[in-house]
């Protein structure tokens, strides 16, 4: 699975949001996603095969994390995207000064 298709998935996406904030343990996002252990597990596991998401030991618990070098794959394919509504927005507020 590549980064696009693991965040196509609403569930992976509000997991994403989650590790924003920093490390967290599976207990935290199951609690914080309100469904079931299992499958917060296997979206954890899809972005880690994605490469979105790191983990690490500690202890008994795993420590999830966002991983800036996957999510470096989706900045790179919206970068053109953010300056052709950038361009496009500038254009509009030109548009709007000259209005007035």
């Amino acid at each position: 699975m590549n980064s696009f298709e693991a965040v196509a998935e609403p569930n992976r996406r509000r997991i994403l949001d989650l590790l924003r904030d920093g490390e967290r343990p599976a207990g935290e996002i199951v609690e914080a996603l309100a469904i079931s252990q299992p499958g917060v597990s296997k979206h954890l596991r899809l972005l880690r095969e994605a490469g979105l998401v790191s983990a690490r030991a500690d202890g008994q618990r795993r420590l999830y994390r966002l991983d800036p070098q996957g999510l470096a794959e989706l900045e790179a394919w919206l970068a053109p995207y953010r300056r052709f509504w950038a361009d496009r927005l500038a254009a509009l507020e030109h548009h709007l000064e000259k209005e007035q």
